[in-house]
């Protein structure tokens, strides 16, 4: 899945550095901090505008909002001077539909017992004068535009003339008249005072009517407005939020799509494959880095090669050598053990000590000899398995058996447990043997006098385990790798100045030719635990 999901995203990294803007950018012949600081600059500019489209919105907004407020006051006003006229007219029309005569008793005065009423024409000649005055600027609190002056000057000039026709003609007449006559000189001049208070009104109301109807259009284009300028601020900002996002992805997958390519070729170099090459199109560090990828591919390439033909000269020579030092040496071993038997004569002790030191050397150069020679056989790639079912419990107890002679005389116990399913496996049987006693008997070599080997073999997992553990000094957390290549010892083995280093490397060899694995587990002090596992015989087997 790992796998699958990495080779996806490459593909994808590889479609998209085919794009032509983001090959555009790749080849800006500028570096990745130029970009990156060109992308901040174009982004925070892109804030810029949508802020200050934003503040234009809303200032206009406000200004929209604050033309209403003189617009609502004239109206205030305006409607003012529209009840005081509808008031005038309502006097008027009261004094004339109304009889007063019958009201007033006996005993008033002459000139109020009329058809009409003084007091009411009092109050119109009242109302009409505040009507004039209140068309004055120091009155409305405000300069009216010359539209509304023009009609102001009119509503002016009939509430003054209403003022002075009831001041001059009719209320000088409730002194002359008297209810036999009913008022008859007043008609006239009452008819003329209704006609003004009449067109008072109209001129009031279309004064006031005009004010509201100009506030509602305002308040619908106002409404207008907001609406675009809202859709306009939103749709400017959705686009330079999709600029954003956009210049963010195409600088992205300019840096990210090399990126990727040359990880999976450096994934490559590190699996030892040298084949292909990374193209990378950018004219800034990143091309530089894929260069400086290709130059290394190309160098360890050739190295590789060179190791790879070196490694199997040595391998060869090894072989060779290995072989042609077994003839002699095999010579020098038979002929010492016929003169140490006495098989052609008697030999003194001396000689005899002499002749033992030259077997155990010669045992010793040709161990060394078998190991190099099968270690570079696994290196040349000659070792062919001989695999077939034996039992792994009976190689394990042959093992302790080789090696209990050795670690009873050192003072050493050697445990052996197995699980009851541990018993038949599939494998090399020579080689496992191989694996296994050198593991015991690398445990027993540094296991102190009094101190404990413990054998032991399970079965889970689908594999097999066997563990041998040792109480001996252990080995540094530095050492536990290094100690499973070839001609390489921790401290302790230094120390101990036997064997060659190639025991444990051989076996890991051995193991993995197998499809196993092999480990060590330590701690100062305390002792190690090497464990190897190989694959368990399936039952039906």
């Amino acid at each position: 899945m790992v796998e699958e999901r990495t080779s996806r995203g490459v593909r994808e990294g590889r479609q998209r550095i085919g794009d032509p803007i983001v090959r555009a950018v790749a080849r800006l012949p500028v570096n990745v901090r130029t970009k990156l600081l060109i992308a901040f600059v174009g982004t925070s500019l892109l804030l810029v505008a949508v802020g200050l489209l934003g503040q234009r919105v809303l200032g206009q907004s406000n200004d929209r909002v604050a033309s209403v407020g003189p617009l609502q006051e004239r109206a205030v006003q305006y409607s003012q001077l529209q009840a005081q006229a509808k008031y005038v007219r309502a006097v008027l029309s009261v004094n004339v539909a109304t009889d007063f005569s019958t009201v007033w008793p006996d005993t008033a005065p002459p000139q109020l017992k009329g058809k009409y009423s003084l007091a009411a024409d009092l109050f119109a000649l009242d109302a009409a004068r505040r009507i004039s005055s209140g068309t004055a600027e120091d009155q409305l609190l405000f300069t009216p535009p010359r539209e509304d002056q023009a009609i102001l000057d009119g509503i002016k000039s009939k509430a003054d003339e209403l003022s002075a026709l009831l001041l001059e003609e009719v209320i000088p007449l409730y002194e002359q008249a008297t209810i036999s006559n009913e008022n008859e000189e007043m008609r006239p001049h009452r008819a003329h005072a209704e006609g003004l208070a009449s067109d008072l009104q109209q001129e009031a109301s279309r004064l006031a009517n005009r004010t509201t109807d100009e506030i509602d259009r305002l308040i619908a284009r106002n409404k207008s407005s907001f609406e675009s300028s809202r859709t306009l601020f939103i749709g400017v900002a959705a686009g330079a939020l999709v600029l954003a996002l956009l210049l963010g992805v195409i600088l992205s997958w300019s840096l990210i799509g090399p990126i990727q390519q040359i990880d999976t070729r450096l994934a490559s170099i590190a699996s030892g494959d040298f084949s292909g090459t990374v193209e990378v199109e950018n004219r800034d560090e990143l091309g530089a880095l894929g260069a400086n990828v290709n130059r290394m591919n190309d160098e360890l390439r050739r190295l590789y090669t060179e190791l790879e033909t070196a490694s199997q000269h040595k391998s060869e020579f090894l072989a060779n050598m290995s072989h042609e030092l077994r003839t002699p040496l095999n010579a020098i071993i038979g002929f010492s053990q016929v003169l140490r038997d006495e098989m052609v004569g008697s030999v003194n002790e001396k000689q005899a000590e002499y002749l033992d030191d030259i077997i155990s050397s010669g045992n010793h150069l040709l161990s060394l000899i078998n190991d190099v020679l099968d270690l570079s056989k696994v290196e040349a790639g000659q070792v062919e398995l001989e695999v077939h079912p034996f039992s792994l419990r009976e190689a394990l107890e042959r093992g302790v058996v080789m090696v209990r002679e050795r670690a009873t005389e050192d003072g050493v116990r050697v445990a052996f447990a197995a699980d009851p399913e541990v018993d038949v496996v599939d494998g090399d049987e020579r080689r496992i043997k191989q694996v296994i006693f050198n593991l015991l008997s690398n445990a027993v070599k540094f296991t102190p006098a009094g101190g404990e080997v413990d054998v032991s073999a399970t079965r889970a997992n689908g594999e097999v385990r066997v563990s041998v553990a040792d109480t001996g000094p252990g080995v540094a957390p530095e050492d536990r790798e290094r100690i499973f290549e070839e001609f390489q010892q921790s401290e302790s083995g230094v120390a101990q100045r036997e064997g060659t280093g190639l025991g444990l490397a051989l076996s890991k060899r051995y193991v993995e030719l197998h499809g196993g694995r092999i480990w060590l587990e330590s701690e100062l002090g305390r002792g190690s635990t090497f464990t190897f596992a190989l694959p368990a015989r399936s039952s039906t087997s």
